[in-house]
């Protein structure tokens, strides 16, 4: 790695932290603008919303600034995930997609499930190989300087969401379920091909993947995820999600799940007693109190023996430094220059202090 200081190390640190070996702290994930970097010679986005996504070149460029504008401390290290949005698998499926400043929607075709028959993975599809190109680019253009993630996957649920929308799949649960329970179980095999495809892309002249989640490993990982169980039942969950969730970590070396928001809370017990899940990104959501305000919930998915990903400010440490064991904990952290990032890993050094 060119840009990459203590690769080695920081690769052991990851290493440590999905055994929950790291007994001295948690991993810091701290990234700051480098001192004197002058934004304003970042990359002119194009003026048009879909042209900022689909002006590869451009998309490319403004991330190698960013990163070369970057300063990475504690285990963090310089990444990109090429991305079209979270509905990519949906938009494989045959969604199309809508463009906005910072995400991308999907356009649901589907008017009636007995229409719907799971495709092989169609490689002429137009978002295929719009993502593969955006990929393959950022690779080449990486020449080993940062890590290119494998792309937003959200698969099963979330993807038939992209095709029927919310509203319609949660009431075809309820008046048509013999035609939407066992579709997750049988899209795996299409998203599997679709990782694999990533994995093999994104992992040219690197050693392990990464993802949209600032974290490491050093085989095949990925996060896990379920945006629509907020809406569901524990009971729907069970006979719904679980099945294809089950496939999911089985399939992978490690996962992280990632729980979003209050409303998914009530799945969480159930999601610890599946064992193939190493850890849980907590992300509490807009309007709700910060990381370090969910102690019962911390403590309950450090109980159950699971890793923890966790966005949070500088000064939220002490509180969590408290309650929180360092083991398998990671604290992906913004700060506004390189001596408080710095500071942040002196800090969680000093307080988790044995």
């Amino acid at each position: 790695m060119n840009i990459i200081k203590n690769w080695e190390h920081i690769q052991k640190r990851y290493d440590e932290f999905w055994a929950r070996e790291n007994h001295d702290r948690p991993l810091i994930f701290a990234v700051a603008p480098k001192d004197g970097a002058d934004y304003s010679k970042m990359p002119i986005q194009p003026d048009k919303i879909s042209d900022r996504w689909l002006d590869f070149e451009n998309v490319v460029a403004r991330n190698r600034f960013s990163i070369e504008n970057t300063y990475y401390a504690g285990e963090a290290f310089p990444s990109y995930m090429p991305n079209l949005g979270p509905d990519i698998v949906g938009a494989i499926l045959g969604c199309d997609l809508t463009f906005g400043e910072n995400t991308s929607w999907a356009e649901p075709i589907i008017e009636n499930w007995d229409d719907f028959k799971i495709p092989a993975l169609d490689k002429s599809n137009k978002w295929y190989r719009l993502i593969t190109e955006l990929t393959d680019l950022a690779v080449s253009d990486s020449k080993g300087d940062y890590l290119v993630g494998v792309t937003d996957i959200h698969t099963g649920p979330d993807a038939l969401v992209s095709l029927r929308g919310p509203e319609n799949l949660c009431l075809d649960l309820y008046d048509c379920p013999e035609k939407v329970m066992g579709l997750p179980v049988k899209l795996w095999p299409l998203e599997r091909e679709f990782y694999n495809d990533q994995y093999t892309r994104t992992t040219k002249g690197a050693v392990g993947p990464t993802t949209w989640m600032p974290c490491y490993h050093r085989k095949k990982w990925c996060v896990t995820s379920c945006d629509f169980i907020c809406l569901i039942s524990p009971e729907i969950f069970k006979e719904f999600v679980l099945p294809g969730l089950l496939l999911e970590t089985g399939f992978y070396d490690a996962n992280l799940f990632h729980l979003d928001g209050p409303g998914a809370l009530k799945h969480l017990d159930r999601i610890l007693e599946i064992e193939r899940i190493n850890g849980i990104q907590w992300v509490p959501g807009d309007g709700s109190p910060p990381v370090s305000h969910w102690k019962d919930v911390l403590t309950k998915i450090q109980r159950a023996g699971k890793n923890l990903h966790l966005s949070v400010s500088a000064p939220e440490l002490p509180v969590l430094s408290e309650f929180l064991l360092p083991e398998g904990v990671i604290l992906n952290i913004w700060c506004g220059s390189q001596a408080e990032a710095d500071t942040v890993v002196k800090t969680a050094e000093r307080l988790w202090k044995k």
